[in-house]
């Protein structure tokens, strides 16, 4: 379900969202990272600055960040963190990934501004808990309802994931930020510090999530949690900062690869994509070259 709260499970975007707005939560704690923007003739100072933070994984003004494939990722993880090529870290393939300018994001919307933690130690999957039925083409549209909904309607900084899925399989960046970084998200009540969210566009409670969409989970995670150094198979502890399942403070242990479900009392991300999340460590696992 969307956001940082406990929504479950509900037919239509506006079911939802409704749900979002009756549990009250909130982004939580908020601040802004600004740097020198400088913006293309045409271009918004708002589309610039969300477009900026993902020089160099493509152009200022780039549509979308190419796939990358395992050798060239590999280099680049190697040469960001400055490690040796022996010392190489486990990470899959960079996936293509659709920009908020592909998908049409409304820069004036969001709050200024980007809003980073630490680290991304953990990834909880959801599903938005609209309808099946769209065609893949017309993803960019639901995700432009979803946005205007999280910003507009209940009054977030930003779209509350990180990065979302359409049935296709196609991967399309969330929260402004850089694809690439730890962008705080409002996703996980409770657990948004030092995690991402990544949500599949449909209902998947009593629909089995297509095949494309749930690969493109694995590629996704095998590739972002690599950049940190996350083994998708292993479990992490993250501090819980208040929910409806874990107390403020509580010290959990969690999959690496979680539900929404895992982190708050929610049907989200559906019986059925959840039962898809054990294959989808060990593909994630895969994809990061681990034995």
């Amino acid at each position: 379900a969307t956001g940082a709260s406990g929504a479950t499970g509900a037919s239509g975007a506006t079911g939802a969202s409704r749900a979002i707005a009756a549990s009250g939560a909130a982004d939580g704690p908020e601040g802004d990272d600004k740097g020198d923007v400088v913006a293309l003739p045409g271009m918004t100072m708002e589309t610039a600055e969300s477009s900026s933070v993902n020089v160099p994984l493509a152009a200022l003004g780039a549509k979308e960040i190419t796939a990358l494939d395992k050798a060239d990722t590999t280099a680049d993880a190697v040469a960001d963190s400055g490690l040796t090529a022996a010392a190489r870290p486990y990470i899959g393939p960079r996936p293509r990934i659709v920009t908020r300018l592909g998908w049409g994001a409304d820069e004036s919307l969001r709050e200024p501004g980007f809003v980073y933690t630490s680290t991304v130690k953990a990834a909880f999957v959801h599903h938005t808990a609209s309808g099946n039925n769209y065609a893949c083409k017309d993803a960019p549209a639901v995700l432009r309802s979803l946005y205007r909904y999280h910003v507009v309607s209940s009054g977030w900084r930003d779209l509350g994931y990180n990065f979302a899925v359409d049935k296709c399989g196609t991967v399309y960046e969330g929260r402004a930020g850089g694809v690439a970084k730890a962008v705080l998200g409002a996703h996980t009540m409770g657990f948004n510090t030092d995690s991402m969210g990544v949500a599949v566009i449909g209902t998947y409670t009593s629909t089995k999530p297509p095949a494309a969409a749930v690969k493109a989970v694995a590629q996704l995670t095998a590739w972002k949690l690599g950049l940190f150094n996350r083994d998708p198979r292993a479990k992490t502890t993250l501090k819980s900062g208040g929910g409806n399942r874990f107390k403020k403070g509580t010290s959990v242990q969690l999959n690496v690869i979680s539900g929404h479900r895992d982190g708050f009392a929610t049907e989200c991300p559906g019986k059925l994509l959840y039962a898809q999340l054990p294959p989808t460590r060990t593909s994630s696992a895969k994809l990061q070259g681990r034995p």
